[in-house]
């Protein structure tokens, strides 16, 4: 596949190396010849923005500059976030909103996604955790800010 978008069936994007990324979907899996920040912009520009614009977006509401998570499409509160700095071509990027549960893996940590399929991240526990919390706080507030907005109308 020479190009992948982004959606609600995606669960986790991995690179294979700095041209090859694997996606991991519900119900497939693809090897797409782009790197993980082609995929990544594209599908945030496909929603009306850009990757450095979400980054941005997000570090501001987060008051955070590293391990930025980040929302692809607001509808329907698509976030993902990266294992590690983004700067390391090592990165993968993991879908919140398909997490079942989270548990220690001699290998890192294993996230079970709400399909039933899991894959073993080679980050902490503790890592993993803090993402998720990042993102969980990312879609809090901006659901806060959007109800606040409609309120003062």
């Amino acid at each position: 596949m020479n190009s992948y978008e982004i959606n609600e069936d995606t669960l986790a994007i991995i690179p294979k190396n700095n041209k090859i990324t694997i996606v991991y979907e519900k119900y497939n899996n693809y090897i797409v010849k782009q790197n993980i920040k082609e995929i990544l912009n594209n599908s945030c520009k496909y929603f009306g923005s850009t990757l450095d614009g979400r980054k941005i977006a997000s570090s501001s509401l987060l008051n955070i500059n590293y391990k930025v998570p980040i929302i692809i499409e607001e509808s329907s509160n698509m976030v993902f976030f990266p294992t590690s700095s983004i700067k390391n071509n090592k990165c993968s990027w993991i879908s919140l909103n398909n997490i079942d549960r989270f548990e220690r893996n001699y290998r890192g940590s294993k996230i079970y996604f709400n399909n039933g399929k899991f894959i073993i991240f080679p980050i902490s526990y503790g890592i993993l955790n803090n993402q998720i919390l990042r993102s969980s706080r990312l879609i809090y507030l901006l659901k806060e800010r959007k109800l606040n907005k409609n309120t003062k109308k």
